[in-house]
């Protein structure tokens, strides 16, 4: 049996197997035992207020070390090193115009062309859905399930599923978040252990949740800006209307359900009834959380967009009373700390965005990084899943970016995501 011993908080290091003595939700890590990965984690479980934690030496690697310095504190051969200190040319030590490097740059443009496709196809769909529903809505109905039936069969096949930033914008602002909402959903309850049935009923809630919108003026379904509070009360009114057109569709009352209560808070916080948590539906649960994660990444009125990994963090620490915590652990376990579409710095310096995350490797994803000596569209890609010496040091906003980083990663104006099930090696291979 392993042994483990409690030390103080600030003899962490990069390395060490850890297990923490608190309750999985009193924290964001996905399990209460893990091996320290990156800096960043350190400042984590420091900013947790604890003093001590249990270390699990035989389970540790060798890059946990004790500390020599003062506690409290990184010696400087613990900093990173600025992306210029490094000794080797940078294209050879991004394996830049090798054989493997064209390979696995190839495998990734090819499954990203293929996610952009069902993305589109999936916008279109939405798009027909909201032009034709007034008219038509039975028939809209039969689109808007095919549509979730085929992402449902594509996302039960074998093996588990990765979740891809794409590289482009696709389709309009509100079919883009309801095909966010539609991917994350579907990810999210495959990760419940929801059946084949029950995730075409969240997948159809969560496809066309918004609906109602389409019978909104513009300025108030798609602001862009912060609405007055009659203008906000006018906005709220989209649930109701999109559980009218639901109705006139002829879906399921467990859909309708599910559509009612995607703003309501499990805390009773919510609109338009202020329902709290055991008055919710499972998939009521999801489409709230989900929602609020993508209008956190993709703000409706006007607000500063945050970071994936900013807005996972603000939903923990200020928001988690409001969502299930089943359901929101489950989130945090399936997005990883750094979802795609997070800016970050490895500990090396270098600078990266991730594009790639798996369930199975939610905490080590794939990031493209920045190589001012190599094209832009050939930018090579570290698995971390792959890299055990490797990790990442901290999350950045975009302005904490140097500008010639900034341009060459371009952080998408709007987070994309679409799923395609997860290789094995992944599909941005092995090292950089």
């Amino acid at each position: 049996m392993n042994q483990s011993v409690l030390i103080d908080i600030d003899a962490l290091r990069v390395g060490m197997f850890i297990q923490l003595e608190v309750g999985w939700m009193n924290h964001p890590f996905p399990m209460n035992s893990f091996r320290i990965s990156t800096h960043e984690q350190i400042r984590v479980l420091r900013d947790l207020g604890l003093k001590s934690v249990r270390h699990i030496p035989a389970k540790s690697t060798a890059l946990a070390q004790t500390p020599s310095e003062a506690p409290g504190r990184m010696a400087d051969a613990d900093m990173p090193p600025g992306p210029d200190d490094a000794s080797e040319p940078a294209a050879e030590r991004q394996g830049h115009g090798t054989t493997a490097h064209a390979d696995v740059r190839a495998i990734f443009n090819a499954t990203q062309q293929r996610c952009r496709q069902r993305y589109q196809e999936a916008a279109t769909v939405y798009e027909s859905v909201c032009a034709g529903v007034q008219a038509a809505p039975q028939e809209m109905r039969e689109q808007a399930e095919s549509l979730v039936r085929a992402c449902v069969a594509q996302l039960l096949e074998k093996g588990p599923c990765a979740v891809h930033l794409l590289a482009d914008s696709l389709g309009q602002r509100s079919a883009g978040h309801a095909v966010n909402v539609l991917v994350l959903a579907l990810l999210l309850g495959r990760s419940l252990r929801m059946e084949a049935q029950e995730l075409c009923l969240l997948g159809a809630a969560a496809l066309l949740h918004d609906l109602g919108k389409v019978g909104l003026p513009i300025h108030i379904a798609e602001p862009g800006a912060a609405l007055s509070p009659s203008d906000m009360q006018r906005y709220q009114e989209h649930v109701g209307l999109s559980v009218d057109l639901g109705q006139r569709m002829g879906l399921s009352s467990d859909v309708l359900i599910a559509i009612a209560q995607h703003h309501e808070m499990a805390d009773g916080s919510g609109f338009p009834l202020r329902l709290v948590g055991e008055d919710l539906s499972r998939c009521g649960q999801i489409l709230a959380l989900v929602n609020r994660y993508d209008r956190l990444c993709n703000p409706l009125h006007g607000e500063q967009a945050l970071t994936p990994h900013e807005a996972l963090a603000r939903i923990f620490a200020l928001r988690r009373e409001c969502f299930d915590a089943t359901v929101l652990g489950a989130f945090i376990r399936m997005m990883g700390v750094y979802p795609p579409g997070s800016l970050v710095q490895l500990v090396d310096g270098r600078f990266g965005l991730v594009v790639v995350v798996d369930a199975l490797h939610s905490l080590r994803p794939c990031v493209v990084l920045y190589e001012p000596a190599v094209p832009r569209d050939e930018a090579p890609l570290l698995d971390l899943a792959q890299n055990d010496e490797v990790g990442i040091l901290r999350s950045l906003k975009p302005a904490q970016l140097p500008r010639d980083a900034l341009d060459y990663l371009l952080p998408r104006p709007r987070i994309s995501y679409f799923f395609e099930r997860a290789l094995s090696p992944r599909d941005c291979g092995g090292g950089a």
